[in-house]
């Protein structure tokens, strides 16, 4: 009797198998207790009530969505003063990052980014068969010499977030523009606006303007953030026009459902609500930073940030483990990052007054007795 073999099964590129998958912050205790969620960078306002009445309104699902998303490209343009012809629209900004690396990089190029950058760099580059190239960092910021040094003739991608998730960090334009200089014009720069918005008017970095007159930058931003959209998954690109095409050649035909472009499309109109989120998260992101500056001399040390979120170090008795799991026996769920390098780190997303004051309360007495 012949001996029984397994027949061989699909195998995937070596590439994909490199990929850990992405791990979305919790909203859970150990025990699955639900928590007050601050480990998404949500924002605390919800969404615009204007967003939520269009939701209610929209198309009947039984009809595909327009696969142009034109009335929402055309308002994001009036805000932005961008031809809507050099917009792109995306399934979150997720989708334009990955279409990034997709459309520019393959077996043998390398993607480039910062050290503690946004962990879907990472999938992006590998997802394509790139090598993903991480440059050092400037006590948990960009270095723009850092990564201008990790540049070689194989670099075809170059992601850079700012503000950055998950440490807050922001360059300023002149920086900004340093980097772009010092790229080959064969390079993409792509410039993750995903928290640009809580940037006050007087620090714009510039990458707008920049990707208006540059061939080889994208810019990418997201209505998961400031708009509260987080669940309908919206995001756009900006950029010279062949990136545009580019991109929306490999893009899904109907990424944007029709509840996501008519809630993005009077989110984009009511920008009342994006002044709020934005004053909003300004005024409780200081107050908070001060409470855990007071906390130094226990090791305590919040990183500044241009973000709706804090990530803090704890370098003295009580660890960011600890804060962690003590959070959580407060009725709080937050963003501890050993799986990204930062073992000694939290993320805490901005929320209300009355929830800041209870984390940072909770902190405090955490760091007193800790022995």
């Amino acid at each position: 009797m012949a001996n029984a073999t397994t027949p061989p099964a699909p195998r995937p590129k070596d590439w994909i198998l490199g990929i850990h998958a992405y791990v979305p912050g919790k909203s859970t205790g150990k025990d699955g207790q639900k928590l007050t969620k601050l480990s998404a960078n949500e924002n605390p306002l919800g969404t615009s009530a204007a967003a939520l009445e269009a939701r209610g309104m929209a198309a009947h699902p039984a009809t595909y969505p327009d696969p142009d998303s034109t009335e929402l490209r055309k308002a994001i343009g009036e805000v932005h003063g961008i031809d809507p012809a050099r917009i792109v629209m995306g399934t979150g900004s997720d989708e334009l990052l990955n279409l990034a690396a997709q459309a520019y990089a393959g077996p043998g190029d390398e993607v480039l980014y910062v050290r503690y950058g946004f962990s879907v760099y990472d999938i992006a580059a590998r997802r394509c068969g790139a090598v993903p190239v991480v440059a050092p960092d400037a006590d948990y910021g960009t270095d723009v010499d850092a990564l201008l040094a990790c540049v070689t003739d194989k670099t075809r991608v170059v992601f850079l977030a700012n503000p950055n998730n998950p440490t807050g960090s922001w360059l300023p334009r002149a920086e900004i523009e340093r980097l772009h200089a010092g790229l080959r014009s064969d390079v993409l720069l792509v410039l993750d606006g995903a928290y640009a918005e809580y940037l006050d008017p007087a620090d714009d970095d510039g990458a707008l303007d920049l990707a208006a007159r540059a061939s080889n930058v994208l810019v990418t931003h997201t209505f998961s953030k400031i708009y509260g959209l987080a669940g309908e998954r919206i995001g756009w690109g900006t950029g010279h026009a062949d990136i545009v095409d580019m991109l929306n050649r490999i893009r899904g035909p109907f990424n944007l459902s029709n509840t996501a472009q008519a809630a993005g499309l009077a989110a984009v109109q009511d920008q009342a609500f994006v002044i709020a989120s934005r004053e909003h998260n300004t005024a409780e992101r200081a107050r908070f930073v001060e409470k855990l500056e007071a906390l130094g001399n226990h090791g305590v040390r919040p990183l500044p940030s241009k973000a709706n979120f804090v990530l803090i170090l704890f370098e003295g008795k009580v660890s960011a483990e600890d804060v962690y799991l003590g959070l959580m026996d407060h009725g709080y769920i937050t963003r501890w990052l050993p799986g990204q390098g930062l073992p000694r780190a939290l993320r805490i997303t901005i929320g209300t007054r009355v929830q800041m004051d209870e984390i940072a309360e909770a902190i405090r007495a955490m760091c007193e007795s800790a022995k």
